[in-house]
């Protein structure tokens, strides 16, 4: 099985951005998926990956691994949305 790998691009400590990765948190735990590594960008402190990935937008979340790269923008709080979005079915039906 592939190791969920995924980059979460937020715009300091913010109200938003604890959401979101509570929201992100919840939905793995929810959904079975433990083997997962998270990176959390904070584009205040670090602008240049945000220009690198092309972020236009705090949250975003990009899944890096399995390919494709999928990218979600929002709080990450329609679990459904997420799974489907981040093409996550495949990890989840293992």
């Amino acid at each position: 099985m592939t190791r969920l790998v995924m980059k979460l691009f937020v715009s300091g400590r913010s109200m938003r951005s604890d959401s979101a990765i509570a929201n992100l948190e919840l939905t793995l735990s929810e959904f079975g998926i433990g083997d997962y590594e998270l990176t959390v960008v904070d584009v205040q402190d670090d602008p240049q990956a945000a220009e690198d990935e092309f972020i236009l937008a705090t949250p975003t979340l990009i899944k890096v691994s399995p390919t494709p790269e999928k990218r979600i923008i929002g709080d990450l709080s329609n679990q459904p949305l997420v799974i489907r979005g981040l093409d996550l079915t495949a990890i989840i039906n293992c």
